[in-house]
């Protein structure tokens, strides 16, 4: 990375901030699979910054605008987005940096409580968003519709298998699967809810002063337990987390077998992303999906 891309990046934040920022220390830090990651620190303050091709810029301020959605809810710490855009040839996204502590018992069931209250930011317009984003870097379409089942079935599990066939990604049940997605949301109304998008554990942590905060969201307005199906994917999140969400809010009946259909999406997305056994994994989720219907 060139010196002049950090004196832009620098320059950026002073104008946006309307105070000096001079950069005085520079440490790569994790940004994830997609990104590389830095945290910039001087004039007494730290800044986290994602870098990519300039190409992604549009990636980065999805990502900002997304955080600025949550961040306007009122519900739930998300890293504060500072500013974006393009210097020598690559993308940058500044944020809010936060001093991640341990987790605890009563920082996670407030996690819990406090992603149910994000869940109870409703539209109006229905499921989807103001503007595309991404998944991974996988673009993510987010048309309004007024259907959960329909956004579902098409700009969510349709869009990854079309990707898929791209990739020589087989799947001979995908017809019967899709056609089966009404019956399997048949009775389940969910109200357009505000969904992180992306919640597994790597985008979820407490700071040292014991808040929760979720960052890397993948932003739309969606059914909510989305969300709570994707904790569950990898790994899972602890039981305080669970405890404290349906204290708040209480899941529908039926879940249990429509978070298997929602994290399809992902598995499906990581096939696109990855290839590798992740399309083996997904046959398996469409064999068990399809024997609920």
């Amino acid at each position: 990375m060139s010196r002049f891309m950090w004196d832009e990046i620098a320059t950026h934040i002073s104008q946006r901030l309307d105070q000096p920022f001079h950069l005085e220390n520079r440490r790569s830090v994790s940004g994830g699979c997609i990104n590389s990651g830095y945290a910039i620190s001087g004039s007494q303050q730290t800044y986290f910054v994602k870098v990519n091709q300039a190409a992604q810029l549009a990636m980065f301020e999805a990502e900002a605008v997304g955080l600025d959605e949550i961040l306007t809810s009122q519900t739930i710490r998300v890293p504060k987005p500072i500013c974006w855009g393009t210097a020598a040839g690559s993308a940058y996204l500044v944020l809010e940096w936060l001093e991640l502590g341990h987790s605890s018992k009563s920082g996670w069931e407030a996690m819990g409580h406090q992603l149910a209250a994000l869940h109870q930011t409703t539209s109006r317009k229905g499921f989807g968003w103001q503007i595309n984003n991404t998944i991974g870097s996988t673009v993510q379409i987010n048309d309004w519709t007024m259907n959960w089942t329909e956004f579902w079935t098409e700009h969510r599990l349709g869009y990854q298998f079309r990707l898929a066939a791209q990739r020589g990604g087989v799947f001979p049940d995908q017809t019967r699967l899709l056609n089966a997605v009404r019956q399997l949301l048949a009775g389940h109304n969910p109200q357009p809810a505000l969904v992180h998008g992306d919640l597994w554990s790597g985008n979820a942590a407490v700071t040292q002063t014991g808040e929760p905060v979720i960052f890397d969201p993948a932003t739309y307005y969606g059914d909510r337990e989305v969300d709570l199906a994707m904790t569950e994917l990898f790994g899972g999140f602890p039981a305080d987390f669970y405890r404290g969400y349906t204290a708040a809010f209480p899941l529908d009946s039926g879940y249990s077998q429509r978070k298997t259909l929602y994290n399809l999406y992902h598995i499906l997305n990581h096939f696109n992303l990855f290839g590798g056994s992740y399309a083996a994994r997904a046959n398996r989720m469409i064999e068990q999906i399809l024997s609920f219907s």
